[in-house]
Order: C-alpha cells, then structure tokens, then sequence
C-alpha cells in the first residue's frame, strides 16, 4: 500500500517528511489540505486525520503518526536510511532534531507566516523583530556547528539535516539569507544537490502562488 502523506506545500514541518519519503525510495503520495481553507480546523479532519489538526500526517495502510520528527524515524525504520551508523550517532541526530523543532524551525515557521501570510496590516513589526533577533542566534549555532562539515551529522544525510533544512529553502522573506551564513550555504548546495532533492513547492501540493 502506497504511504499517504497528508501536508502542504507552504508548511515546512511538512517539506521534513516528504522530502525524508522523498530520498528514502519508499513509495509515497502526498495528499493537499487547504489549511488555508480552514481543513486542518474542521471536525471531520481531527477526527478522520489528525485529532491535533495539523500537517504533515503520515498513514501507511494501519500506521499512522504525525510530527515530523516521528515521521522521520518511521522512514528511518522502514528504509534503512538517514539514520546514524551507532548508537551515539543516534543520539546526536535525536538531539538536533530536537533543537531544529524547538529553536529554529518552530521560530522560523512562525516569523515566515506572520510577514507573508497576514494581512500586512496585522503584521505585528515588534514580535517580528524579537523572532529575527532569535532566529539569527539559532543561524550563528548552526553555522558554527557546520564548520568544516558536510553535514549536521556523520558523513551522509540524516534526520538531522532534513529537519534543520525545513524552512530554509523557502523564497518568501523572513529574515534568513544563506547567503550571509557560509556554513549553511555550503550545507544547503549538499541537500540541492543529492540526487532526488526537490524544492518544497515542487514536492507537495499547495503554495502562495495558488491563492493569488
């Protein structure tokens, strides 16, 4: 049975897992939710989908699981890949994982949707300030910890990278020009170029070009 994958092309938790279902060779599909259009609130998605009313949500025939970092393991336990080559690896993937979800894609997630996705004249200038001066301290970790690496982890592509890269690779401004982080530019060409890599929108259903 082919994995479903329910997300979106704007929502970068949701890049995590299809890009993880991407690269890993698993046979998968994604599945649009108008989360714009209010789908993830309905009742009919909480109880059918995901009773917490997000994306991404994987189902794969009677499994099923939501968070991307969950979704990720799974892939890692069905195919073999992106995980660490011992058990410290393992936990040092875990561990940036973690950090990715607490200091940088959940702050970038959020600054990204308040400057692009708001009503300009909602868009709250003082907590997008705060939010950038956070972000750039979580972009300062990353590129020092990518000093004379290739990757986040070990020497391949793991969790570890595609959680971190999650919102990375979105045109819309919110405060983040790799550019002006070598490290983490350097990272992100690696990602590009493994073979299968695909841009958020080219991957999932769904971007802001469709609702202008």
């Amino acid at each position: 049975m082919t994995i479903k994958l329910y997300c979106m092309g704007e929502s970068g938790n949701a890049y995590k897992a299809a890009l993880a279902l991407e690269l890993s060779g698993l046979e998968w599909e994604p599945v649009y939710v108008d989360f714009f259009g209010g789908e993830t609130r309905t009742p009919e998605f909480r109880s059918d989908i995901n009773d917490m009313g997000e994306v991404p949500m994987l189902i794969d025939s009677d499994f099923r699981t939501s968070q991307s970092g969950a979704i990720q393991a799974y892939v890692t336990e069905k195919s073999g890949k992106f995980g660490g080559k011992d058990r410290e690896e393992n936990y040092e993937i875990f561990r940036w994982v973690l950090w990715d979800n607490h200091k940088l894609s959940s702050q970038a997630g959020m600054t990204r949707f308040l400057m692009n996705f708001l009503p300009e004249e909602k868009r709250p200038a003082e907590v997008i300030g705060f939010m950038q001066g956070r972000l750039k301290a979580a972009y300062d970790t990353l590129n020092t910890h990518l000093e004379g690496r290739d990757w986040i982890v070990g020497d391949g592509l793991t969790n570890a990278d595609l959680s971190c890269c999650g919102y990375l690779f979105y045109p819309e401004p919110f405060g983040f020009d790799r550019k002006e982080w070598p490290n983490i530019d350097r990272w992100l060409s690696n990602i590009e170029n493994t073979p299968g890599w695909k841009h958020p929108y080219d991957l999932m259903p769904g971007s802001p070009a469709d609702r202008a």
